[in-house]
């Protein structure tokens, strides 16, 4: 008999060699009375599907789709459930999963001899899966030799996986299988379709819309948003990805094998140039029109998305355009910090606008709007409070300022200044590259790793400090930044195809020492096992104005 404590009520039961996590939850279920449905469980502070047995003494966390790792084994169900439908119904079509989007997941599906995709198309594939879903079918795991998985995929023509499965140097690989159809997910799935109750399938521009439960009530689905900015940079990205033949690990890791690191890192990096120099040179072009010329520029976005390096290679371009740029960043008007304000468990909430001091920076930018010098003030992190050491500027004629800052879009910041003088920048790595063509990489995960680097390289947090605050820095991000991300008039993305080979070296070592006591071990062994799926490669050739030196060290530029 094994011992297993619940981490929910902290109740230890007996139960028998090999039971099951489900068959474990069914015996607490009446006293945990979890208020949404149970979708998986942390074993030891490690992700498991509700199959996964138990041999020996184990704590147990049982989990619903509110938390990241638990979401995630719904959405991957999900995948496979639409997968299996467009199998069934067009064989030989391709299906790619793509990337998040409008509170959903965008599917570019691509039927047989090109064929475009119809709403009796959709209405079909909507059918089929309620029909999966209705059987109850089982999802079953096979875990076996890598060699034996990639037969498996090679008789079914999935050159991404093979290649994903080839390069990555495992000796054992997992497949699932629902009905007959054979797929890869490089995490547990649920126990069955039948679980799948909250879900949607729509058009969305000339693909799918695969739509998900709410993250914070997984009872209903999540609103969908449209985001038409945020789509036109996925698709321009996707579309560079297709040409230079690296949309997914795979194709990364192929090209480090043939000796190409070098020049993927070049080609990326000159990619990103040349968009800064496109966004330099429209800014010039609003500057010197004649009827209210841009004097403003907004740069925003979340944790880890390079706003920083950015907004200094920006400033670089804008004098290579005969414009001189003055910058400072909101955090600079904070509030002192006894008058932060506070998040419920009594912690100072840095994210809140109100920290800002809206007043007095919309003050101050409409006397500067006309031509007067203002004494801008520096906030003193270490003392928390704000001070003035006779930074004074002054916008002249060939000036414009640039302000950067998690809420810079937000227009309380900027209300009296006229719109026509402004010109906004959302940035962010917006990871196209997939592990395969229906396992996309969160764009989180990029900005988490960055995150977790840099804080360790400066000494700040651990990577158990990093990851701890994560969930509330996303929550901040999506109350605070996200609600203004499309009013932007540009967007750049941040993400480099090469960048997980270059970050793996830096972050393997940082995420190994979490303990496997804490429940941020969880995540850390999620990073490490998905990092692993990537050759690494050295940053010795990653220039030192990238933005990727913001986190792993080295950049030519002061912050």
């Amino acid at each position: 008999m094994l011992q297993i404590r619940c981490k929910n009520n902290n109740i230890t039961k007996s139960f028998p060699e090999g039971t099951s996590l489900l068959e474990v939850y069914q015996d607490y279920a009446e006293e945990l009375k979890m208020p949404f449905p149970v979708v998986s469980a942390k074993v030891n502070n490690t992700s498991q599907g509700l199959k996964f047995r138990l041999f020996q003494n184990r704590d147990v966390e049982f989990l619903d789709a509110r938390e990241g790792s638990g979401r995630r084994v719904y959405v991957r169900s999900l995948c496979f459930v639409l997968y299996k439908a467009t199998a069934d119904l067009f064989p030989a079509s391709r299906l790619f999963i793509e990337h998040p989007l409008s509170g959903g997941f965008y599917c570019n599906f691509k039927k047989k001899n090109g064929q475009p995709l119809t709403d009796d198309d959709v209405k079909a594939l909507q059918q089929r899966m309620q029909e999966i879903i209705d059987l109850d079918m089982p999802f079953r795991r096979t875990e076996a030799t890598t060699d034996e998985a990639l037969r498996v995929f090679k008789d079914r023509h999935f050159s991404d996986k093979v290649q994903l499965l080839e390069t990555c140097g495992q000796i054992y690989s997992d497949y699932y299988t629902l009905g007959d159809t054979v797929d890869y997910y490089y995490g547990p799935l649920l126990p069955s379709a039948g679980y799948l109750k909250v879900w949607g399938l729509e058009r969305c521009h000339d693909g799918l819309l695969l739509r998900v439960p709410d993250k914070n009530n997984p009872l209903q689905l999540a609103e969908r948003i449209e985001m038409p900015r945020t789509f036109e940079v996925f698709a321009e990205k996707v579309h560079w990805d297709v040409i230079m033949r690296l949309s997914t690990a795979g194709d990364v890791n192929q090209a480090v094998i043939n000796g190409h690191a070098s020049e993927l890192i070049q080609v990326s990096e000159a990619l990103q140039e040349k968009k800064i120099v496109k966004i330099a040179e429209e800014i010039e072009t609003r500057f010197h029109r004649k009827e209210k010329p841009l004097r403003l520029v907004l740069i925003t976005g979340p944790s880890s998305s390079g706003k920083s390096t950015f907004c200094k290679r920006l400033s670089i371009q804008l004098l290579a355009c005969g414009l001189r740029p003055l910058s400072f960043s909101t955090d600079d008007y904070f509030v002192n910090r006894v008058d932060t304000p506070l998040l419920p468990n009594g912690q100072y909430d840095f994210d809140n606008v109100e920290t800002v001091d809206c007043q007095l920076l919309s003050d101050h930018l409409q006397r500067l709007m006309k031509g007067e010098t203002v004494e801008v003030p520096e906030y003193n992190f270490v003392t928390g409070r704000r001070e003035y050491n006779g930074k004074k500027l002054c916008l002249t004629d060939d000036s414009v300022l640039i302000i950067e800052g998690i809420h810079a879009l937000n227009p309380r910041l900027t209300q009296g200044v006229d719109d026509s003088l402004k010109f906004r920048i959302y940035i962010s790595a917006l990871t196209s590259i997939s592990l395969d063509a229906h396992n996309w990489i969160p764009t989180q995960d990029n900005r988490l790793l960055r995150r977790i680097i840099r804080d360790y390289n400066k000494g700040a947090y651990t990577a158990q400090e990093t990851i701890s605050q994560w969930r509330n820095v996303c929550e901040a991000e999506d109350q605070w930044i996200a609600p203004f991300q499309e009013t932007a008039d540009v967007m750049f993305n941040s993400a480099l195809n090469i960048e997980f080979a270059v970050l793996r070296p830096h972050a393997e070592l940082i995420l190994a020492a979490v303990p496997r006591n804490c429940p941020e071990y969880a995540e850390a062994h999620r990073l490490l096992k998905f990092l692993h799926y990537f050759i690494p490669i050295s940053d010795r050739e990653i220039p030192p104005t990238s933005i990727m030196r913001e986190f792993v060290g080295g950049s030519s530029f002061k912050y």
